[in-house]
C-alpha cells in the first residue's frame, strides 16, 4: 500500500513550542523557514500529509503568520523541489525575486522552493500542496534554471482538473498499491504541467526537451488508439521520424518501447483496481490487438502473467 495520512497540529502548545513544531514540520516536507506569528498571541496550524510515489501531498491550515526561506538558510541544491500550491481559503501574499503575487481562493501558485521567498497570510488560510522533485519535472522538459514563480487559475480549465485530481489523490493515497501509486503520480505530474505549459513559463517551444515533452503528451492522449505509431506522432508534431527516434534513443528507449510501457502500466492499474472487466477487455481498451502479444509483454515487463494480478483481486479472468 502507499503511505498513510499523517497529521500534525500546534494546538495546546505554548507559542514558542508551536513555532518550533511548525518549523520542524516544514523542514521535513520541503525546507527550512523563519516563522513569525505576526501580531497573533498564538500560532494555530495543522498539516495533513501523505506521499504518492515520490510526490508529497499536503493539506495545510494556519492562522495569521509569515514564513520566509532566506539565502542564509541553505544552498539552493538542498531542497530541489517545485511546489504547486492551491489556495482554498483566505488570502496570501507571496514574494520572490522582487515580485509580489497575491493569492485568493481558486488561485494556484507554482514556484521553486529552494529560491529565497516569503509568504504572508494576514488571517486564516488553507492550502492544498503538491511537492514535486525537480528531477521528475526535468524528465518532462522542465528547465529549472528558468523557473519563475507563476500564478495560475484553478477555477476552470486544466488548472481546475489538476486541482481536483490532486485532491482525489490525497484522499485515496492510503488505498493505492505501490505500482498504482506510481501510475497515479506520473499522471498527476502530467496534469499539473498542463496549465504551466499553457502559461508558457518553463518550456522552450523549439528545443529538443520541449519536443520530447510534446511527444509524451501526444502519446498519452492517444494510448487507446491501436494504430498509434511513430508516423502518426511525427505528423502531428511536425517533425521527422528520425528526430523522434533520436529524442527517445537518448533516453534509452525506442518510441515503441515508450508506448507499450505506458499501455502496460495503465492495464495493470485497471486489472488491480476494477472488477467486471476481463483481461482481454482491458488489454484491447488500451490499444492492444492481440491477447497473446499483451500477455508476453506484460510478463516481460512485470515478471508475472496478467491472470495472477487479476486473480489477486478476486475477479474471474479471461483466457489470457
Amino acid at each position: 500500500m502507499s503511505d498513510t495520512i499523517h497529521s500534525l497540529s500546534t494546538a495546546g502548545l505554548t507559542t514558542k513550542r508551536q513555532i518550533a513544531r511548525w518549523s520542524d514540520a516544514l523542514t521535513d516536507l520541503c525546507g527550512q523557514f523563519d516563522i513569525d506569528p505576526l501580531e497573533g498571541a498564538t500560532f494555530e496550524g495543522r498539516i495533513n500529509y501523505t506521499t504518492v510515489s515520490r510526490l508529497k501531498l499536503c493539506q495545510i491550515e494556519a492562522s495569521q503568520h509569515r514564513i520566509a526561506h532566506t539565502v542564509a538558510r541553505s544552498p539552493s541544491t538542498e531542497h530541489p523541489y517545485i511546489k504547486i500550491l492551491f489556495q482554498t481559503f483566505g488570502i496570501s501574499h507571496f514574494e520572490q525575486d522582487g515580485r509580489r503575487i497575491d493569492l485568493m481562493p481558486g488561485d494556484c501558485l507554482a514556484y521553486d522552493v529552494s529560491c529565497p521567498h516569503s509568504f504572508i497570510s494576514p488571517a486564516l488560510t488553507r492550502h492544498e500542496v503538491v511537492i514535486v522533485p525537480k528531477k521528475l519535472l526535468q524528465e518532462r522538459g522542465f528547465r529549472a534554471d528558468k523557473m519563475l514563480a507563476c500564478k495560475l487559475s484553478a477555477r476552470t480549465g486544466t488548472g481546475r482538473i489538476a486541482h481536483e485530481v490532486a485532491h482525489a489523490a490525497f484522499d485515496e493515497a492510503a488505498r493505492l498499491s505501490p505500482i498504482t501509486a506510481n501510475v497515479v503520480a506520473e499522471s498527476l505530474i502530467d496534469l499539473l504541467l498542463l496549465p504551466l505549459r499553457e502559461a508558457d513559463t518553463m518550456f522552450d517551444r523549439v528545443g529538443p526537451e520541449a519536443m520530447y515533452t510534446r511527444a509524451q503528451v501526444f502519446i498519452r492522449e492517444h494510448l487507446r488508439d491501436p494504430d498509434l505509431c511513430i508516423d502518426q506522432i511525427s505528423a502531428a508534431l511536425g517533425c521527422t521520424k528520425r528526430y523522434l527516434h533520436m529524442l527517445f534513443s537518448e533516453r534509452g528507449m525506442t518510441v515503441s518501447d515508450y508506448i507499450w510501457r505506458a499501455r502496460l502500466q495503465h492495464c495493470r492499474q485497471e486489472l488491480e483496481a476494477h472488477a467486471g472487466k476481463t483481461i482481454t477487455d482491458v488489454a484491447f481498451s488500451w490499444g492492444f490487438s492481440s491477447s497473446s502479444h499483451f500477455s508476453r509483454l506484460f510478463r516481460k515487463y512485470f515478471g508475472v502473467v496478467p491472470s495472477s494480478v487479476h486473480k489477486a483481486q478476486g475477479i474471474l479472468s479471461s483466457d489470457v
